[in-house]
């Protein structure tokens, strides 16, 4: 079984789904760890009701940061913003589908960490309906 799960990740990070950059992204959150290097930016199209319409991230990394960015990409088109502001890190590890060693957590966790400061951001500015 896990040898399944790394040809995913080895298959997300060679082939990553919505990579690239969005032409007019309603919100965009970027960092990096500081330990590795690693770098995700996500930038998402929002639309009326809240929902993200469309993702997209840009980065460079270790296998496990790239995949996992790639793969919450997938997970989050569709959804309500105040969904993707409640992902937690046990959804990310479901994802990946392997154990991860202490040391390379942080790099499975910096695209939610990005993709929830994007989320979070967004609905902070999001007009109150009364």
């Amino acid at each position: 079984m896990d040898d399944f799960y790394r040809d995913y990740i080895l298959d997300h990070y060679r082939n990553p789904r919505n990579f690239g950059h969005l032409e007019h992204p309603d919100v965009v959150a970027e960092d990096t760890n500081p330990l590795c290097g690693d770098r995700i930016r996500m930038e998402l199209l929002v639309d009326a009701n809240g929902t993200v319409a469309d993702v997209r991230f840009f980065g460079k990394g270790c296998a496990i940061s790239q995949a996992s960015a790639s793969m919450l990409t997938e997970s989050v088109k569709g959804r309500p913003l105040a969904d993707v502001a409640r992902l937690t890190k046990e959804a990310v590890l479901e994802n990946v589908g392997i154990g991860i060693s202490p040391t390379r957590l942080k790099c499975a966790m910096l695209g939610l960490k990005v993709l929830k400061t994007a989320a979070v951001g967004q609905l902070a500015s999001w007009p109150d309906e009364d």
